[in-house]
């Protein structure tokens, strides 16, 4: 039997649907690194001003140079699923950059694809620039093209970027700070003086608020001042997928979020992230964050890479014990690296910040975006196995 092709037919203007800044435009999942992993809801409004916020702080080499800057292709080695290549990847569209993507991460193609496609920029992991600043690999490729590092995911320690400085004096390294909560980029650096404040994060984005909080009184905090950093602004999640009890316990009724980042700020505006709150290291009764010693680790040159976990101690509760991976041939052992620890200079006016057990390993365990997974080096270490991960 035939019939009227149009007897479905819906008016155009009943197919209309209003969207409002406030709908949900999409949802991203936390890393989970320090707890169970939530949805989070990112709206049309967040959207705007990611975007709004790009056009505001792009970075400004030389702004006198008499030579126009060559066009922005951008590599990204950066998963696009994890909020920090989704960011960048929002902001490379809007600023209408060349876009050169890795269908799977390999550091040797890396290299190869910066020399082919003369890649000018890359947005990276600490750990990343850390194997470019002691990968032998690297001399192999011409790699003039790149001017511009962007850095994000975790603290950069100076030694790291005065080692990578070394061997690219011409590329600049842009530390930011961001959450899968803020939709990407809260902090940056926008030109090569601010990079010189070497393990900041950089100063605040054009419509972000932030302020230090006491986590134990709620009390804002002044300048040097350690605390949990809280933030309020456009850019801020509108709540996590139907979890209405994480949601109230992050953000507070005037629309701050808790970062759960112990962090402060100097006298200049620009941010300094310590640690994870909850990643600290409670030794008998002090506060030791993993990342401050995994700078110090990361600076051996016979250190790869390394992560910081609690260990258990019944004297002193927890324990800062050093997952190590040695250079290929090094031989260094347990007790010279405390020993080298032990002798930096911030070390020796705070001996409970002492390295006390070390365990050598083939990788780290990270996720996709560069993150050190310290639940599984927890779990590995409290298990005695003596198998490598």
């Amino acid at each position: 039997m035939l019939q009227n092709p149009r007897s479905n037919f819906v008016p155009r203007e009943k197919l209309k649907r209003q969207v409002k800044q406030s709908d949900t435009a999409a949802i991203l999942y936390s890393s989970g690194t320090t707890g169970r992993i939530k949805g989070v809801e990112l709206t049309h409004r967040n959207f705007i001003a990611i975007t709004s916020a790009s056009q505001h702080s792009r970075f400004v080499k030389d702004e006198n140079a008499p030579q126009p800057q060559p066009h922005p292709v951008s590599l990204f080695p950066l998963p696009l699923f994890h909020v920090f290549g989704f960011f960048m990847l929002i902001r490379a569209t809007s600023l209408g950059e060349t876009l050169v993507l890795m269908e799977r991460f390999d550091f040797g193609n890396m290299l190869k694809a910066v020399e082919r496609y003369k890649v000018t920029y890359m947005p990276v992991s600490p750990p990343l620039v850390v194997a470019m600043a002691k990968s032998d690999l690297v001399p192999k490729y011409d790699l003039s093209s790149l001017l511009l590092i962007g850095c994000g995911g975790a603290p950069l320690g100076k030694e790291v970027a005065k080692s990578f400085a070394a061997r690219f004096p011409n590329v600049e390294i842009v530390q930011g700070f961001g959450m899968t909560e803020t939709g990407g980029g809260v902090t940056g650096m926008t030109n090569p003086d601010e990079c010189e404040h070497y393990g900041s994060a950089g100063r605040l984005s054009c419509n972000v608020e932030a302020k230090i909080v006491d986590p134990e009184t709620g009390e804002a905090l002044s300048p040097m001042q350690q605390g949990e950093l809280w933030l309020r602004g456009p850019m801020i999640m509108k709540g996590y997928v139907r979890d209405n009890e994480a949601t109230a316990a992050t953000m507070d009724s005037e629309g701050w979020l808790k970062t759960g980042d112990l962090c402060y700020f100097n006298s200049d505006g620009f941010l300094f992230i310590v640690d994870r709150l909850k990643e600290l290291i409670k030794y008998k009764a002090y506060q030791v964050a993993p990342a401050e010693l995994e700078r110090y680790l990361q600076s051996i040159p016979e250190v790869v890479d390394a992560a910081v976990i609690p260990y258990p101690d019944e004297e002193a509760g927890q324990i800062p014990m050093a997952y190590v991976v040695r250079k290929p041939g090094s031989k260094i052992s347990e007790a010279q690296i405390k020993e080298i620890i032990a002798k930096q200079a911030c070390i020796t006016v705070s001996p409970y910040k002492k390295i006390r057990k070390v365990a050598f390993i083939n990788a780290i365990p990270k996720t996709p975006a560069g993150k050190i997974l310290r639940r599984e080096l927890v779990k590995h270490a409290l298990s005695g196995a003596s198998s490598k991960l």
